[in-house]
């Protein structure tokens, strides 16, 4: 069994989508059991609207939330009853294997190094979200943990993000590349300069040199490492442009009767091809190299997404990610 704890009270849509989201994952999976972190009296209302296996979920009641706009190192000191730190707590007592939220991103990226904590030899865990390419999926590493990362965080960046889309995602000896502004390896800032090399000389690596982000849409690469101020600018864009490009369709075939008939003609192609673009579709962002695992979802996070991320978290036990981290981080880094 394999046991996830959910931030019912984080994100926009708590408690109705995480609530959701949870049934959604022990009715249509054996093997999981959640545990709904938030106010007692919310989540058996919702628990109410669903027919579901009552031994494979339980509810630990959780008096606070921690709201997006708090101080996250403060917040989760004085919040000790919050939905988040209930929940880290779980991970970190090893009743769950893993903690799932769509909640402040900053609580729970404090809150996962500083109660759950690093595995032993990890410098730093970095946030790593799948998301869709022209060749199927690529994991970004990292995109939002890390402003301020050294070359040496990111060759475990590196190693970690292979490990993952090997193990989880089941891509053989994935490509990594490092986000540049060229892919000439003389070009980049110092921190690129300094990092290429260090990735070039590691032999447990597929490193192929530099990407530029244009290249990132192709899936030139199966792993995106950088910094994370350049790799949520690049993961806000991607994000921004599909929206875009989604916003300007539907207003193309809404002009007119020629162009909604012409909307019935390729709506089933039309919807295939958007569901592979669907971040929904691929789960949260997980917090690589901590001793349990942290899946940070969207903020807007729907029910799909939040059952998503749950299943999510059952490949990773099952793959003993954790292990394969510890073991390449403090045997191949000697």
């Amino acid at each position: 069994m394999v046991n996830v704890a959910i931030d019912v009270m984080g994100g926009d849509n708590a408690p109705v989508e995480p609530v959701k989201g949870a049934v959604i994952a022990v009715t249509s999976q054996d093997g999981i059991k959640v545990f709904l972190c938030g106010k007692k009296d919310v989540i058996e209302a919702e628990l109410k609207k669903y027919s579901y296996p009552k031994d494979r979920v339980e509810i630990v009641d959780a008096s606070e939330v921690i709201d997006t706009g708090e101080p996250p190192v403060m917040a989760i000191r004085k919040k000790k009853d919050s939905s988040i730190v209930r929940g880290l707590n779980l991970v970190k007592e090893g009743i769950c294997d893993a903690f799932v939220s769509a909640g402040s991103s900053g609580a729970v990226l404090v809150g996962g190094q500083v109660i759950v904590g690093r595995i032993k030899g990890v410098e730093r865990p970095p946030l790593a979200p799948i998301f869709p390419t022209d060749k199927g999926m690529s994991l970004l590493i990292d995109c939002g943990a890390n402003v301020d990362a050294r070359a040496s965080h990111l060759v475990q960046f590196a190693k970690m993000g292979s490990i993952y889309m090997e193990h989880v995602l089941g891509v053989a000896n994935p490509k990594v590349a490092i986000l540049n502004i060229g892919a000439e390896e003389e070009k980049g800032n110092m921190l690129v300069k300094e990092t290429f090399p260090l990735l070039k000389n590691s032999p447990d690596i597929n490193f192929i040199g530099s990407i530029e982000a244009r290249e990132i849409p192709k899936g030139a690469a199966d792993v995106v490492v950088c910094e994370a101020f350049a790799g949520n600018v690049a993961l806000k864009m991607y994000e921004g442009v599909g929206s875009t490009m989604l916003g300007a369709l539907k207003e193309i075939f809404t002009q007119s009767v020629l162009t909604k008939l012409a909307y019935l003609m390729v709506k089933p192609s039309l919807k295939k091809t958007l569901k592979r673009f669907d971040a929904t579709e691929y789960g949260g962002a997980p917090l690589l190299g901590l001793n349990g695992l942290v899946v940070k979802t969207h903020g807007n996070a729907t029910y799909k997404e939040i059952s998503t991320s749950i299943k999510q978290c059952v490949t990773f036990k099952e793959q003993e990610i954790n292990k394969k981290i510890n073991e390449t981080i403090n045997i191949l880094d000697k």
